[in-house]
This record gives C-alpha cells, structure tokens and sequence, in this order.
C-alpha cells in the first residue's frame, strides 16, 4: 500500500500576501509545487528547506506565520 500525504509551507512577503509551497509524499518520493506560480520540483532531501528557499527567491516571502 502507498502513502500518500501532503504539507505545506506558508511564507508572506512584504505586501502582505500569502504563498504557500505543497510538499507531497508518495512513499520515499517527495513532490514540492508552488501553489502561486506553479513551479514544481523533486526532493528526495530537505524538502521543506527547498521550498523555503523558493518563496524567499522567487516571491520575496520571507515572513513567517507560525513565528511568534
């Protein structure tokens, strides 16, 4: 039986708008897409890193929602 679960990751920029990264585990396999631009990218290693990067580099967002 496969596994099949998605998270996500959550940045703002500096206009307040929200972008969100969808890390998508298949098994071993993980699928990172961007919901705002629709990049897409496999990572088999530090996915939630990956997609960090991404909203920082493409969308500026850098801001934090779940950061107190």
């Amino acid at each position: 039986m496969t596994q099949n679960d998605t998270s996500k990751v959550s940045r703002w920029d500096q206009h307040g708008r929200e972008h969100v990264v969808r890390v998508r585990r298949t098994g071993v396999q993980r699928t990172i897409r961007c919901d705002t631009c629709g990049w897409r990218r496999g990572a088999q290693f530090l996915p939630w890193l990956k997609a960090e990067e991404h909203l920082a580099q493409a969308h500026q967002a850098t801001v934090d929602p779940t950061a107190a």
